[in-house]
């Protein structure tokens, strides 16, 4: 497999399928790269994005995470600069369409590998995005050293890798395509995939595996970037961390964390009791293990020496802040003793609130301190105590941060 044939595959199937026409009507936000999260994550909540904030797209694609950042830039009045890197020409055009549909002009567009990236003169960046790349290098230890060679002072990065057990099914047929027709043009190996498919029988993994569905609902691009991938491999856990480990760093927190603690799928106490010792990487494995579904891991890495400061800690000053989420609404419909839930990929999680969560949740608008709501809550309830009062935000933090809608930041 050569850096040709995968080049050839972005260039004939810009991935993934974008209309720059749709910038109209929606942005397309996800993780990682939300500001909130990675000032969460990355910065432990101190970072201020209406300075000068220098970002990397490595492997920018047709511009998903380049346009969010940029607009999420933009919308805080920001000065800073988004570089956007990718090798295929075809997704570059498609994500300077979309840029200039929205009418930001803070992406820098270079069509670079990333090995090529230290030499390249574009200088140091506060943080990296990285998604869905280093898995189709031919060395991604070097990929990652490359990237994070380019990390300013206090810099961090956001990743996202495949996950091997909830892609069970998709590699056999990808050993029988480069069987088929390994040296064929990208376009004849679309044609004889789609026959492929079509004659699966019940008993493949791929049919018998309902979380993945690229190849059935992404398109033409969709189902070659899935199937017929000419370099490709998925990660687990403990493959992660040494992988980061090889270029000095650090994972901070994984996506959405609901998803890597054992409670969230076990109350029995013995196995809780035997996981209590676990560091949290370990545990993160063993619910990899467990839960048997996760296709893809996005988290957060920093240099290991500045690790120990990298995510928010909670304190009297600390502001925190909602991320898709009506505090107004969720306040309104709020009763003592419900609780938060969410199904994903099959599997419905649950984080119980605290009584005062849709007080607290009320008064939540990104500006104020947890003081200052506390002593918002104390005119009306004078016997509320701090650490009473810090209990139930705790609770409150941990259920909504489980599944990424609460987040902290400096006041």
């Amino acid at each position: 497999m050569t850096d040709d044939q995968v080049t050839d595959q972005y260039e004939s199937f810009p991935y993934p399928a974008r209309d720059p026409a749709d910038e109209k009507s929606r942005l397309i936000i996800g993780s990682p790269s939300n500001l909130l999260e990675l000032n969460h994550y990355v910065f432990g909540g101190r970072r201020r994005f209406d300075q000068s904030f220098r970002t990397l797209v490595a492997g920018g694609g047709t511009g998903d995470a380049a346009i969010m950042l940029a607009q999420q830039l933009a919308d805080t009045g920001s000065a800073g600069e988004v570089v956007y890197v990718d090798l295929s020409q075809a997704s570059r055009k498609i994500a300077e369409q979309r840029a200039a549909m929205r009418g930001l002009t803070n992406i820098r567009f270079e069509t670079l590998s990333i090995l090529a990236l230290p030499d390249a003169g574009l200088g140091e960046f506060d943080y990296i995005d990285c998604c869905g790349v280093l898995h189709h290098l031919a060395e991604p230890e070097a990929g990652l050293s490359a990237l994070a060679a380019l990390l300013s002072d206090g810099g961090g990065m956001g990743l996202m890798l495949y996950g091997e057990l909830g892609r069970t099914g998709v590699y056999p047929v990808q050993e029988m395509m480069h069987v088929l027709a390994g040296d064929d043009k990208p376009a004849d190996r679309l044609a004889l995939g789609k026959r492929l498919i079509a004659a699966l029988p019940d008993t493949n993994w791929l049919k018998r595996n309902p979380f993945v569905g690229d190849h059935l609902s992404g398109g033409d691009a969709g189902l070659f970037d899935l199937l017929l991938h000419s370099r490709d491999r998925a990660y687990r856990i403990p493959e992660i961390v040494a992988l980061m480990e090889s270029a000095g760093l650090a994972i901070t927190g994984f996506i959405e964390p609901v998803r890597y603690d054992p409670a969230s799928y076990s109350n029995d106490p013995q196995i809780l009791k035997r996981l209590a010792d676990f560091s949290a990487l370990e545990r993160a494995a063993f619910c990899e293990l467990l839960a048997g579904n996760m296709r893809t891991h996005v988290f957060y890495a920093v240099p290991k020496d500045r690790a120990a400061g990298a995510v928010a800690m909670m304190s009297d000053d600390s502001v925190p802040c909602l991320r898709d989420l009506d505090g107004a609404a969720f306040a309104k419909s709020y009763k003592p003793g419900t609780a938060m839930s969410a199904e994903m990929d099959g599997i419905k999680f649950r984080r119980q609130l605290p009584p005062l969560a849709g007080a607290i949740v009320s008064r939540i608008n990104g500006e104020s301190s947890l003081q200052e709501i506390r002593q918002s809550l104390q005119s009306t309830n004078p016997s509320l105590e701090r650490d009473a009062f810090m209990r139930q935000f705790s609770e409150l933090f941990d259920a909504l941060n489980a599944f990424g809608k609460l987040y902290l930041s400096a006041s």
